[in-house]
C-alpha cells in the first residue's frame, strides 16, 4: 500500500516538474513572451563573449563583469559540450539538466530513513516562481552541486567537503555550507579540493584570480536591502542616479559607499553571530548541518549589497534540503522564501521598470521581497540557536533513530 502511495507520489511530482520546466523551456527558448526584459540577453551576449575568451586560454582579463571564481569558467564552457545546438540553448538544456539532477537528489535524500518527500516538492515549486531567470544564469549548476554536498554530508563528510570546495570555486557561497559540520576531514577535504582546483587553474589559464579586484567600485544594487534608503531619499531630493555598472543596476551618487559599508557592516555581524552559534551549539542531529546552511547562506543573501533574483535558487535548493528531515525546524522560514520567489518574479523581470524608477509599485515589491526574507533569516536563525545551543530544554525527545543518525553525523 505504501508503495503504492509511493509511485503516486513520485508520478505527481515528476509531472509537475515535467509541466513547468517545459513551460520554463518554451520561456527562454522565446516560444512563450514572458513579460519585462529579456533575462537570455546574459547568455546569448556576455556568457557566449566569455565563452569565446575562455575558450582561447585565458579568463575575460579586461571585462569588469567578470566577477566569479575560476571554476565558474567550467560552467560557461559546458555548452560546449553540446556542439550540435548553438550556444544559448546548449545552456538551457544544461541548466535543465541541472534542475533535474538537484531533483533527483532531493528524491533520494527524501526516501531515507526518518526523511520525507517536502524537499522535493520545495523545488519543483519554487524553482518556476521565479520564472525563466532560473534558466539563464549558472545559478542553477551552482545548486546541485551544493545540494549533493549537503545531501552527502550525513554519511560522507570529505565527499560533502570536496563538493562544498569545488562549489566554492564556482560561486563562493557553498563555503558557508560546512558550517554545521564538526568531522575535520569534511574541512579538509574541501580545502585540498579548493586550493587544488585554483592552483589548476593558476596554471593553466592566466587570470583566474583577476575577479578579486573586479569589485572595487560596485555600489548598491537596486534590489538590495540597502537600495530601499535611495529609493526613498530620490523622492526627497537625493541627486544621486541608477546605472548599469558591473553588469548589475546600481545606485551611484552621495551616500552610496557610506549604505555599501553598512551591508558588509551588517554581513560582518552575521558572520560573528555564525561563529558564536559554531562556539556555543552542542545539539548536532542529522538536519543540524542542512539547517546551518540554509541560515548561513540567507544571512549573507540578505545583508549583501546585492540581491540578484538567481540568488533565490541557492535558498530554494538549501530550504529543499532541509525538509528533506522529518525533524527540521525551517518548515516556516522555507515557506517564506517560496513567498518571497513569488515576488521575486514581479520585481524582475516582471516589473522591474517600476523597481528601477523607484515609484510605489517598485518600492512596494522590494519592501515586500526583502522583508520576507528578513523575517525568514531572523526566524531560521532563531530556530537553529534554539535547536542546538543549550539552556533550555531540547524542543522535542530524541528517537533512537534519530540519534544514531545524529552519532553518525558528528563521529
Amino acid at each position: 500500500m505504501k508503495t503504492t502511495a509511493a509511485r503516486g507520489s513520485l508520478a505527481w511530482l515528476l509531472t509537475v516538474w515535467g509541466l513547468t520546466r517545459a513551460a520554463l523551456l518554451l520561456c527562454v527558448l522565446k516560444v512563450i513572451v514572458f513579460p519585462g526584459p529579456d533575462v537570455t540577453s546574459d547568455v546569448s551576449v556576455i556568457y557566449q563573449g566569455w565563452y569565446d575568451v575562455l575558450r582561447g586560454g585565458t579568463f575575460p582579463l579586461e571585462d569588469v563583469t567578470w566577477q566569479y571564481p575560476p571554476a565558474a569558467a567550467l560552467a560557461i564552457l559546458s555548452p560546449g559540450l553540446l556542439p550540435f545546438l548553438e550556444y544559448a540553448t546548449a545552456f538551457f538544456v544544461l541548466a535543465l539538466v541541472a534542475d533535474l539532477v538537484t531533483l533527483a537528489l532531493l528524491v533520494y535524500a527524501g526516501r531515507r530513513p526518518g526523511r520525507c518527500g517536502r524537499g522535493a516538492w520545495v523545488w519543483v515549486v519554487g524553482v518556476p516562481l521565479l520564472g525563466p531567470t532560473v534558466y539563464a544564469r549558472y545559478d542553477v549548476m551552482v545548486t546541485a552541486v551544493a545540494v549533493a554536498a549537503v545531501v552527502a554530508g550525513a554519511r560522507h563528510p570529505r565527499l560533502m567537503g570536496a563538493l562544498a570546495g569545488f562549489g566554492a570555486m564556482l560561486k563562493v557561497w557553498p563555503a558557508m555550507l560546512l558550517l554545521g559540520v564538526r568531522r575535520r576531514g569534511a574541512w579538509a577535504s574541501a580545502a585540498v579540493t579548493g586550493a587544488g582546483v585554483a592552483a589548476l587553474f593558476a596554471m593553466l589559464m592566466p587570470g583566474s584570480l583577476a575577479f578579486l579586484t573586479f569589485q572595487r567600485d560596485r555600489g548598491t544594487e537596486v534590489e538590495s536591502l540597502g537600495a530601499l534608503v535611495f529609493h526613498v531619499a530620490r523622492h526627497h531630493g537625493w541627486d544621486g542616479e541608477v546605472l548599469l555598472n558591473y553588469g548589475s543596476v546600481e545606485f551611484l551618487g552621495p551616500y552610496v559607499s557610506w549604505v555599501s559599508t553598512g551591508a558588509l557592516f551588517l554581513t560582518g555581524v552575521a558572520l560573528g553571530w555564525l561563529l558564536l552559534w559554531r562556539l556555543l551549539a552542542t545539539r548536532f542531529e542529522a538536519h543540524t548541518v542542512a539547517d546551518a546552511a540554509f541560515v548561513a547562506v540567507l544571512m549573507f543573501t540578505t545583508t549583501s549589497r546585492v540581491i540578484s533574483p538567481q540568488y533565490m535558487v541557492w535558498l530554494v535548493g538549501l530550504a529543499a534540503v532541509c525538509l528533506c528531515f522529518r525533524t527540521s525546524r525551517m518548515t516556516l522560514p522555507a515557506g517564506l522564501v517560496l513567498a518571497a520567489c513569488l515576488v521575486t518574479v514581479l520585481e524582475f523581470p516582471v516589473w522591474f521598470a517600476h523597481v528601477v524608477a523607484g515609484d510605489a509599485l517598485g518600492i512596494t515589491l522590494l519592501v515586500l521581497r526583502n522583508g520576507l526574507l528578513v523575517t525568514a533569516t531572523l526566524l531560521a536563525a532563531v530556530r537553529l540557536w534554539r535547536d542546538t545551543v543549550p539552556g533550555r530544554p531540547s524542543p522535542r525527545p530524541v528517537s533512537p533513530a534519530r540519534s544514531a543518525d545524529s552519532r553518525a553525523t558528528v563521529s
